[in-house]
């Protein structure tokens, strides 16, 4: 429990909103399945690339198929542990990095999830999207500085807790925006 306070206790906001960032921990921690459709958009600088892609998670094993755009629909992902595989008709790819340390549009469901489930909160608080109140919840390494490395900004909704949005940062810059347009999930039982 007391490694557990010191995980929250960057996070700035009132002890309401604390113990709902503590509440979305538990939720996702427990987390055995999820699915979707998300919109991902990369920025490599130079060149962005906009993806919607569908995606489930049971256990540690994530499958995303690209579904648009039409040139590269079909494409499937595997994610599990540390191993990604791209493959389209027996074809395999590989998708190039965004950061140093490796993060690519494919990690960046597993990413967003892995910040929820482990992350340092750094902020958090509720804001206004059109007429929704949605909870927004800032991760990032506790020993770095703010704005450098790699980092999260994650948007729940109100209702559910269920993941609306995530935008990954490195160095300050986002470099991943993810919106998701479908989301429902399975935690085990307690």
């Amino acid at each position: 429990m007391m490694a557990l306070c010191l995980l929250l206790s960057g996070c700035t906001g009132g002890s309401e909103d604390l113990d709902l960032v503590q509440s979305l921990r538990e939720e996702y921690s427990a987390l055995t399945e999820c699915a979707g459709t998300a919109e991902i958009t990369a920025d490599y600088g130079q060149r962005v690339y906009d993806y919607t892609v569908e995606f489930s998670l049971q256990g540690e094993k994530l499958t995303l198929t690209i579904t648009a755009p039409e040139e590269v629909a079909g494409i499937t992902a595997h994610v599990s542990g540390e191993e990604t595989a791209l493959s389209f008709d027996g074809v395999m790819l590989e998708t190039g990095p965004l950061t140093d340390d490796g993060l690519s549009p494919v990690s960046a469901l597993p990413f967003l999830l892995r910040c929820v489930s482990q992350g340092f909160s750094d902020s958090c608080g509720w804001e206004e999207d059109g007429e929704a109140a949605v909870f927004r919840v800032d991760y990032r390494d506790p020993e770095a500085e703010p704005d450098t490395g790699t980092q999260a900004s994650v948007w729940f909704d109100q209702e559910e807790g269920a993941l609306l949005r995530g935008e990954l940062y490195s160095d300050g810059h986002r470099v991943i925006l993810c919106r998701l347009t479908e989301f429902s999930m399975a935690a085990e039982e307690t």
